[in-house]
């Protein structure tokens, strides 16, 4: 199908995938460059005529957050320049997104300055998937769409008859109770929950506390927003191992992987970890116990739909996961 009034960009972070959905919608991808100056400074070179047209720009603000972030901003403002008639950023992964609110004293809450940059530069609307917390909707006055990774994550186990009452989905903490829900809602299973305490004095770091709910004898599919140092989720596989899960298998949306996280991967209880591309691994980090599902045909899908003004609703349904 031609659409001839849409164009799709992609900045450094995503190339790959975005070359995948514009495939898949059958269009090319929207002609520009980004160069970095010897100080660090960035340009952004838009290399064809966008007049008039609904430009989405695909970019993750994962590392190096504040260079693709900058992207972001400097190609909004290019293509503003150029009378793009919208500009919608399609973020798969939203950097920032753990400082939503002040837990203590003379904190900044740096997810609702990042929504502010992206207004005041000039973005029209936000598609992202899986927020770390659901309110940083409410930080932008512009539509926000909020896809959902477990209906791909789902199909995954689906596909290998991982569903039933001899599995239990697991949630890491409680903040992630709703999404495991809905996992367990998709695979049929019941829930358990790790209360852990996390270090005041470390970041990255938590304490396994205890275990709510029956995991022995069970395979344990543990779910995450994100795994960053995989700390958190290597000492749950371990604490459920101990608790008598025969198999434990872990998953997240946004697979952020920096420092010591392939280690304690391998290192863990995890049999396998499944993760969405939000985040490009180069071929180095797919390590054995990492298995990759693509978001191309979701993202497609929602920039068709946000296009054509036709409901993302059926895109949170198991039957829609491609």
């Amino acid at each position: 199908m031609s659409y001839s009034n849409l164009k799709l960009f992609a900045l450094s972070s995503n190339q790959e995938l975005a070359q995948r959905v514009a495939s898949t919608m059958g269009i090319e991808l929207g002609k520009s460059s980004v160069r970095q100056f010897s100080d660090g400074e960035l340009q952004v070179n838009i290399e064809e005529s966008i007049r008039g047209h609904h430009v989405f720009i695909l970019q993750s603000t994962s590392s190096p957050v504040n260079d693709n972030l900058m992207e972001i901003l400097i190609m909004v403002d290019a293509l503003k320049r150029a009378s793009a008639e919208s500009i919608s950023v399609v973020m798969p992964y939203y950097g920032y997104a753990r400082q939503d609110r002040k837990a203590r004293s003379r904190e900044p809450i740096t997810s609702k300055l990042v929504a502010n940059m992206l207004q005041v530069a000039g973005v029209d609307r936000l598609l992202t998937v899986d927020l770390h917390a659901a309110q940083i909707q409410g930080f932008f006055d512009i539509p926000v769409d909020h896809l959902m990774g477990a209906p791909l994550i789902a199909d995954y186990f689906v596909r290998r008859g991982m569903e039933g009452e001899e599995y239990v989905v697991v949630s890491p903490d409680h903040g992630g109770v709703t999404r495991a829900r809905k996992l367990a809602q998709f695979l049929k299973t019941p829930i358990a929950i790790i209360d852990k305490r996390r270090s005041v004095d470390k970041m990255n770091t938590s304490e396994v506390m205890n275990i709510i709910g029956n995991v022995e004898g069970k395979t344990c599919i543990l779910i995450d927003d994100m795994i960053d140092t995989a700390g958190t989720i290597a000492h749950a596989a371990d604490a459920l191992a101990a608790a008598g899960a025969t198999r434990v298998y872990a998953s997240c949306t946004h697979p952020v992987l920096s420092g010591p996280a392939m280690d304690n991967i391998q290192q863990s209880a995890i049999e396998k970890l499944v993760v969405l591309d939000t985040i490009y691994l180069p071929e180095e980090r797919l390590i054995d116990k990492i298995e990759q599902i693509s978001i191309t045909d979701l993202i497609a899908e929602a920039i068709i739909r946000i296009h054509e003004k036709r409901p993302l609703s059926p895109l949170f349904e198991l039957a829609n996961a491609k």
